[in-house]
């Protein structure tokens, strides 16, 4: 599969490139990537430059997995990051600190999940997210995803173990309304996603 840029209203989601690297690294170092990421730990340029390097151009070849840079515009810099594993449908996301609480993720998302059901047969999207990770639980409730519950996440811990998770689903026929179900996180505290 060739990668293909996405655009919305406001932003350009795009291949992360070199001139990333170091914002990357910075972002990824930040301690809520430690918290709720499985993002290796304590994060470093050489893991950004295997990333953009290795990981992002091997999962468009082989159409396992899309992922995008998230900027406000084409050649602007890059905001977060963005991908949806085909296997299963599985979406993961993130914005560096500065960007957060601006409305970026839930844009981005949405673009996301119509490319994915334009260009695939998948019938779901899924998301997950550490227990605890409100910020990234908002933004799926704010994209149209319906809860599924707190249990044992597929995608495993740094160290192999399974992850205590939120997760949710989009199914294709689904419109992208918030979905009544989710829980009351007022008591889990903010969390950067």
């Amino acid at each position: 599969m060739d990668a293909f840029p996405l655009e919305t209203a406001r932003l350009t989601l795009d291949q992360p490139t070199a001139a990333d690297v170091d914002d990357i690294a910075r972002f990824c170092a930040e301690p809520v990537f430690d918290r709720f990421m499985v993002t290796p730990w304590p994060y470093e340029r050489q893991h950004a430059v295997g990333f953009v390097e290795e990981y992002v151009p091997n999962g468009w070849v082989q159409n396992t997995e899309w992922t995008w840079a998230i900027r406000e515009h084409a050649a602007a810099d890059l905001l977060g990051v963005i991908s949806v594993r085909l296997d299963g449908g599985m979406v993961g996301y993130w914005l560096g600190a500065p960007y957060r609480g601006r409305g970026i993720l839930p844009e981005a998302l949405e673009t996301v999940v119509d490319a994915v059901f334009a260009r695939t047969e998948l019938d779901r999207v899924r998301w997950e997210c550490t227990r605890g990770n409100v910020a990234s639980l908002r933004v799926a409730q704010k994209t149209g995803f319906r809860f599924s519950g707190a249990q044992p996440g597929r995608i495993p811990n740094r160290d192999g173990s399974p992850i205590q998770a939120w997760t949710g689903e989009l199914l294709r026929t689904d419109d992208r309304a918030v979905k009544p179900g989710w829980p009351d996180v007022a008591a889990e505290g903010a969390a950067g996603s």
